[in-house]
């Protein structure tokens, strides 16, 4: 983790409320590298995370087996592992309505007359939870007022650049530089320059 401020004191606030964040949103160990540039007098903050790639997506045949019977016009799941079975009925409710999702009991669900393809159907992806628990974390650090948000997301890499009224181009050169300087792993060098206005 970097921070790099023209301000000393204002770099060790943000080493510290980065920590006490990512720590609050529990997903300390999850991030490889965190790399902010922050200059309240142009203004602009930039935040570049590097993250673990998380397990695979949890797909409906790793926990359950899916039949359709074509003559009851019914699909039956019945359930091997019920760690799943939360997120699975509210895929099947967002899918199928609610009205049509059955459970007789907590290892069987069948639903009536389904019209979507079940098999593979991706039930949990923890990468999708990781990244939101990493925006969220984000949208917690960056600065009152800074509303101006850019965006970037490459691989297991985000990256947001903000300020209060609007994105420079030499803000998003930054951004890429810090981008290109975490993809190559090499410790961000504390001589870079502030972009000018």
């Amino acid at each position: 983790m970097y921070v790099e401020c023209y301000d000393e004191s204002g770099s060790e606030v943000y080493d510290m409320i980065l920590r006490h964040i990512l720590q609050e949103v529990q997903i300390g160990r999850a991030i490889n590298d965190v790399q902010i540039y922050v200059d309240p007098r142009e203004p602009v903050f930039i935040i570049v995370v590097k993250y673990e790639k998380a397990a695979p997506p949890v797909v409906l045949e790793d926990f359950a087996e899916y039949k359709y019977d074509p003559e009851a016009n019914e699909g039956f799941i019945k359930i091997k592992d019920e760690n799943y079975l939360p997120e699975l009925l509210k895929k099947l409710w967002e899918l199928e309505g609610r009205n049509k999702i059955h459970q007789p009991s907590r290892f069987e669900v069948v639903i009536d007359d389904p019209q979507t393809k079940l098999e593979g159907l991706v039930v949990h992806n923890p990468e999708e939870d990781l990244k939101k628990k990493i925006y969220d974390a984000l949208f917690r650090i960056i600065p009152e007022g800074f509303r101006v948000v850019e965006h970037y997301s490459e691989g297991n890499i985000l990256a947001l650049t903000c300020s209060d009224e609007y994105i420079k181009e030499e803000y998003l050169e930054k951004t890429r530089e810090i981008i290109q300087k975490i993809k190559e792993k090499k410790s961000y060098d504390l001589d870079t320059e502030s972009p000018q206005k």
